[in-house]
């Protein structure tokens, strides 16, 4: 097995710098398109052979380090008891909106094993063919939230806000609800054979500092002490993380995985020897000339060599108008430009 990126993830020497892409299997990949031209989203997301189908597809069409399982943040929030529908102009759709107590109190921590078998059921699939890595990941808890109250995504997060200055205790009751679901999905993950896991903070570049430590911080600690023991790599992923990188450090996790807004060497600069930097070229550097493209690649390995150790990726995932052959190179050159002698 190529275990280059749980080397990196580990700070150990490696060879190259290794490279997997946030969303790397999706809609850019005409692979995938037929696939999904066959099932809806959902029942992709719920059907294992097909979801360990697209899953392998970047890895053997692009050459990736690693493989990411194809799933979505919001199948633990479903098996919660919430309503989940995922629409053509709105995107996923959770109802009923958590806004009260009552709501809250219709909802559950659900049993990995029984809930969601199909996530676990694909893992295990993977883990009998790949050659790279399998990373499983996770909502953060606050990221999971805003859905639940929002009933899907938004621009302002209103409600998120309202629950949490005029609902304080129903919010903080749904965030610590969402932990031990995180919790126990990741965990059943690891169990089921994924070598890494990763948590998506997507949202919580929302709040500002303070908000941030009350609001997301300790829900993010609490997971990754949960799951330190089990011997693989956290990954953490906070967008919008320029401002609160000195809060992320204070998660615990492994690895700080950066969106395109902050420069990697500052981030370098300051997270010091304490955790591996994942990341950061902007998604839509990928529309770049090739050579323009190669320098952004070179900038940004040149930049992450202060760091403990790196992995790249994009500051967040693959764009659906995004050319095949644009990633095909992105990934070549990472490996090219990186390669020790």
């Amino acid at each position: 097995m190529n275990d280059t990126f749980l080397k990196a993830c580990r700070a150990e020497p490696v060879p190259y710098t290794p490279v997997w892409l946030m969303r790397q299997a999706g809609r850019y990949m005409p692979q995938y398109q037929e696939v999904r031209r066959k099932v809806d989203f959902l029942t992709l997301c719920k059907s294992p052979e097909l979801a360990a189908q697209v899953t392998l597809q970047p890895v053997e069409v692009l050459g990736v380090d690693a493989a990411i399982l194809f799933s979505d943040i919001l199948i633990p929030v479903e098996a919660m008891g919430m309503r989940l529908e995922f629409s053509e102009q709105q995107g996923p759709v959770l109802s009923p909106p958590v806004r009260g107590q009552a709501e809250l109190e219709g909802l559950r921590v659900p049993e990995p094993s029984k809930d969601v078998p199909f996530v676990l059921e694909s893992i295990r699939l993977l883990r009998q063919s790949l050659q790279v890595p399998l990373i499983g990941f996770s909502g953060a808890p606050f990221t999971l939230a805003t859905y639940m109250v929002e009933g899907g995504g938004s621009k302002s997060f209103f409600y998120t806000k309202w629950m949490m200055f005029r609902q304080r205790e129903v919010f903080l009751g749904l965030l610590q609800m969402l932990t031990e679901t995180v919790c126990r999905y990741l965990r059943a993950q690891i169990e089921a054979g994924a070598q890494a896991v990763q948590l998506f903070d997507t949202w919580a570049g929302i709040l500002g500092p303070q908000d941030y430590r009350t609001y997301a911080l300790p829900y993010v600690k609490q997971v990754v002490r949960e799951l330190k023991g089990l011997g693989v790599p956290i990954i953490y992923f906070l967008n919008g993380c320029a401002g609160l990188l000195e809060e992320m450090l204070q998660s615990g996790a492994d690895v700080l995985s950066l969106d395109w807004r902050i420069d990697i060497a500052q981030a370098a600069r300051s997270v010091g020897a304490e955790a591996v930097l994942q990341g950061n070229l902007d998604p839509c550097a990928l529309l770049l000339p090739r050579q323009e493209l190669s320098q952004r690649v070179q900038d940004i390995l040149q930049g992450a060599r202060a760091a403990r150790g790196h992995v790249f990726n994009l500051g967040h995932g693959v764009l659906p108008q995004i050319p095949l052959e644009a990633v095909k190179h992105l990934v070549q050159e990472v490996h090219r430009l990186s390669r020790r002698s």
